[in-house]
């Protein structure tokens, strides 16, 4: 049997999806379970938001939203008290991440290192306004020193390592997308 050019495309847009969606769903389940047995300092590397700058930066601006779009999605259903705020944060980082899109080399480690250290201090610095500075908990440089800081650290080394994950996964796709 003949299959149309317009198969394969829906073929692989549906196999890109679903392999998205599963690194998504493996990142969540890691970040909310199996990290929490290796905390550094009390915190735990934010996966999705590696995952996020990850495809924002390999794959563009939109990519990079619709991904941390469904990132921060499972954060509120599991985690939040209101649908809604992770979802725009993650989205909103990951459609910045798209803007470097053009900038990205596969072999580069740096951008890639940079993106999710500012990431990672955007991320939780909007987190202490909407969560914190708002109930009236005024004490930023604690904040810093004891969730920030050893976060960013943390998640730049999980980087290291997640990142060239995601980059192998990224070229197999793209290789797939090639082939049609």
């Amino acid at each position: 049997m003949n299959r149309t050019v317009t198969d394969q495309i829906l073929e692989n847009s549906m196999k890109r999806c679903i392999t998205i969606g599963i690194i998504i769903i493996v990142c969540f389940i890691c970040q909310s379970t199996v990290f929490h047995f290796l905390e550094l300092a009390g915190v735990v590397p934010n996966l999705l938001l590696i995952v996020t700058m990850s495809f924002g930066l390999m794959r563009g601006r939109k990519e990079g939203m619709l991904v941390g779009f469904f990132s921060g999605l499972l954060v509120d259903i599991f985690f939040g008290t209101v649908l809604g705020p992770y979802a725009f944060i993650y989205m909103t980082l990951g459609y910045g991440n798209g803007f470097f899109h053009r900038m990205y080399y596969v072999e580069d480690m740096i951008l890639p290192i940079c993106m999710i250290t500012v990431n990672d201090f955007i991320y939780n610095v909007i987190i202490y306004i909407l969560f914190f500075l708002l109930r009236n908990r005024l004490l930023f440089s604690e904040y810093l020193k004891k969730i920030i800081l050893p976060e960013m650290i943390y998640t730049v080394l999980i980087t290291l390592f997640l990142y060239k994950i995601l980059v192998r996964i990224n070229l197999r796709l793209k290789k797939v997308k090639e082939a049609e």
